[in-house]
């Protein structure tokens, strides 16, 4: 649904986004990440036909971005930064006048905008002019004008920003509900425990260049190395810890617990499970040390060289 190959553009001598290759297929999201300034913006607006690219290509729905402009607009569904909301429209009006643009008739325009005004809480504030919503709710009426023609593509920067936990939570609901066999979704966003929560996958932009890209559980052995385990015991160690387990790669300890290295953990947990309690040491709790999407971003980011996919 989304594919771009080579993607680029230069502002002068300023190269803007550099070599970009993609590939979103329909059902997916991708969380595409990165610093102020590095190329996000541009690129969603090459994917939309607003920017023509300088090198390479992108095809949106089957469309190339180039050569099908308008059919390119007319699948993709696009939340900006910068929403360009109509502050003296009421809302309900405001979601009319673009049904109107994107060609729907009457009976359509009505029953979308019915539901999406009713998704995101804005009904009762339906006839008010845009002018008076908090930044809350303009967000959520920017969201539901580029859900309103049921486009395959979504293209949503920021989503949550400017919301309270409850309405972020609530948009953050219906963009997995959005996820579906016949749609592709890219998600620009600085909200890091978002993108993990939503992102099939994570692709992490750096000046204009896509660094690192896979998903969060490979990009997290990758740049992170491999994955931790901790352990409880109802009994203290006495130190005999490397005796019990020679060859197991200790990282830090405590009186009854410590925690270990597991490059295969369906392989190693269990075999460690029985050699603590065959020596009659008890387990409380066995559990994977928790690694936050955050760590592994600003390790690629500070990593010198571009990082190569998990295979």
């Amino acid at each position: 649904m989304i594919e771009t190959s080579d993607l680029s553009k230069n502002f002068g001598n300023f190269v803007a986004v550099n070599g970009v290759n993609l590939k979103i297929r329909a059902g997916e999201v991708l969380a595409l990440l990165g610093p102020n300034g590095a190329g996000k913006t541009t690129t969603v607006r090459m994917l939309t036909s607003v920017l023509r690219p300088s090198r390479g290509w992108a095809r949106i729905a089957g469309y190339d971005v180039v050569e099908h402009p308008a059919q390119v607009r007319a699948s993709v569904g696009v939340l900006t930064e910068q929403h360009g909301l109509y502050g003296r429209m009421p809302g309900d009006d405001y979601l009319d006048f673009f049904g109107q643009i994107y060609g729907m008739d009457a009976k359509t325009r009505r029953k979308q905008i019915d539901e999406l005004l009713a998704r995101f809480g804005l009904d009762e504030d339906r006839h008010r002019a845009v002018a008076e919503y908090s930044k809350g709710m303009r967000q959520k009426l920017a969201l539901a004008r580029a859900l309103l023609h049921n486009p395959p593509v979504l293209l949503l920067d920021e989503p949550t920003s400017a919301m309270d936990p409850e309405s972020a939570r609530l948009v953050r609901n219906s963009i997995a509900d959005l996820r579906s066999a016949d749609r592709s979704i890219i998600l620009c966003t600085h909200n890091l425990a978002e993108a993990e929560e939503l992102a099939d996958q994570i692709a992490i932009i750096r000046r204009g260049k896509i660094i690192a890209q896979d998903t969060s559980s490979n990009l997290k052995q990758l740049l992170l190395g491999t994955g931790e385990y901790e352990m409880h015991l109802a009994t203290t160690l006495n130190g005999h810890l490397e005796t019990l387990l020679p060859g197991v790669e200790i990282t830090s300890r405590g009186p009854n617990w410590f925690r270990y290295r597991a490059a295969q953990p369906d392989q190693m947990n269990p075999e460690l499970l029985r050699t603590l309690l065959d020596a009659g040491l008890p387990v409380v709790r066995l559990q994977e040390v928790s690694r936050s999407l955050e760590q592994v971003y600003l390790q690629a980011i500070h990593t010198p060289e571009e990082v190569d996919h998990v295979e």
